[in-house]
């Protein structure tokens, strides 16, 4: 897959999804794909289809991801920490009542 195939589907905005890199003309960020593709072991053909994407896009983002996966992996690993603190400090009242 060459750059300019990937630009075709990839794309960065400083004031859209954080200027996370992302599906053209979409919100849906790179980082979302790998998570579908490899946290949760969704296909190309299910991400695609569940969220009206083409294939190409899909497999764009999985390549991207790929050339670029340490900047990625730190993205998920720092969002991933940033929740655990919010639930720590911001404990779920929903959860707290069914202990009760």
């Amino acid at each position: 897959m060459s750059i300019d195939t990937l630009n075709d589907h990839i794309e960065t905005s400083e004031n859209i999804a954080g200027g996370k890199p992302r599906i053209k003309g979409h919100r849906i960020t790179v980082q979302n794909i790998v998570v579908w593709h490899e946290m949760l072991a969704l296909s190309a053909d299910e991400i695609a289809t569940e969220y009206e994407l083409s294939l190409a896009d899909v497999y764009a983002a999985l390549a991207y991801y790929h050339d670029h996966r340490e900047q990625v992996d730190k993205s998920i690993h720092e969002e991933d920490a940033f929740v655990e603190t919010l639930r720590k400090n911001f404990p779920s009242k929903v959860a707290k009542r069914m202990n009760e």
